[in-house]
């Protein structure tokens, strides 16, 4: 997955923008909730955040001036510098975060916690609340169906096609997981919540 995510660093807003490999699923109810979603965030209570696995700061941008963009990817953080130039950033690895206990008052991570496998949830959640009392999760909602999990073939503007391990959340179904809390958003293709 970091092999594909580095890879995909200068398209990879293309997604949240509906332009390019993405263009022809041009949906403007989906764009709308996009644009809610992104209010949702916007309107947090500011607190100095670390973004983890921030990608190109395309999300980055809505959490305030007091954040630190971390992710494992050079390129992605290369992006995000130029994207959300007011966070500072660190490269590093979501599951082992390079902070000290309590450096933060938030963890956010956007689209990141449905890529994690069973193992590396129990990981991902220790670190969180290890360096931080609040954690706020954006993500993909579950749409249409049962609870599921699968592994996509994603393909990139090169043409290179990668596997690729997602989950879709319900707000409820998350909260179980990160021990309760609030869904702050939640709409047919996003979900937001606060643990």
């Amino acid at each position: 997955m970091k092999a594909y995510y580095h890879a995909r660093a200068h398209e990879y807003d293309d997604w949240w923008l509906q332009r390019g490999l993405y263009e022809p699923r041009t949906n403007p109810a989906w764009q709308a909730e996009r644009d809610e979603a992104f209010a949702a965030i916007a309107a947090l209570p500011r607190k100095r955040t670390v973004d983890v696995a921030c990608g190109t700061g395309f999300v980055t941008r809505f959490l305030g001036d007091d954040v630190v963009g971390l992710d494992q990817s050079d390129e992605m953080l290369a992006v995000a510098s130029e994207q959300a130039p007011n966070a500072t950033y660190a490269q590093g690895d979501a599951l082992e975060l390079p902070f000290e206990d309590g450096a933060f008052e938030r963890v956010f991570t956007s689209h990141f916690y449905g890529h994690l496998e069973e193992g590396d949830r129990g990981r991902f959640i220790a670190e969180a609340r290890r360096v931080a009392p609040e954690l706020v999760v954006f993500d993909a909602a579950l749409h249409d169906g049962e609870p599921r999990f699968e592994w996509q073939e994603r393909v990139l503007e090169d043409g290179s096609r990668w596997e690729i391990y997602k989950r879709f959340f319900t707000g409820a179904g998350l909260l179980e997981e990160f021990g309760g809390g609030d869904v702050l958003f939640e709409g047919r293709w996003f979900v937001l919540v606060r643990a």
